[in-house]
């Protein structure tokens, strides 16, 4: 099965369901790291994600800016445990950012776990801050500018 890609109020309640669950599994419990996962900002967005027999595999969302001067933003960025090292992770990214791509945006940012920092320069993300702390685990924010579209 291919990427779905949903916005908010075309989700089913059990496909939210599972993306809250999911995104929880992994950046509270998994990184015990304690903080308000549903942010506020899912209504917003697109969401992305990939099913195995299932289950889900893979997931990010693509966040709107907020102010006129700020970019689309992908976020919430997991694979799960067990399906790390499948090429999950790069499948998702491309294709989020071939969703952005037709949509003609100029620029992307994340805010992104420093040890992914390597991985996120793969796809042309450039560093625009310093290391810092969000929720005691070291972040760094990125910035891909994007090719123009043909």
């Amino acid at each position: 099965m291919g990427w779905n890609k949903k916005m908010f109020d075309d989700l089913t309640k059990r496909e939210l369901y599972t993306i809250l669950r999911i995104r929880t599994q992994v950046f509270v419990v998994e990184q015990n790291c304690p903080y308000e996962e549903v942010d506020g900002r899912d209504e917003e967005c697109t969401h992305i994600w990939k099913e195995d027999n299932g289950d889900i595999v893979a997931y990010c969302r693509i966040v709107p800016p907020e102010k006129p001067d700020e970019y689309y933003s992908i976020g919430r960025v997991l694979v799960t445990q067990e399906a790390r090292g499948k090429g999950y992770g790069r499948k998702l990214m491309n294709t989020a950012l071939m969703t952005l791509y037709e949509w003609e945006v100029s620029a992307v940012q994340l805010h992104g776990q420093e040890y992914l920092r390597d991985f996120y320069r793969s796809f042309g993300f450039e560093e625009v801050t310093d290391v810092y702390l969000e929720d005691n685990i070291p972040h760094v924010d990125m910035v891909l500018k994007m090719p123009p579209a043909r």
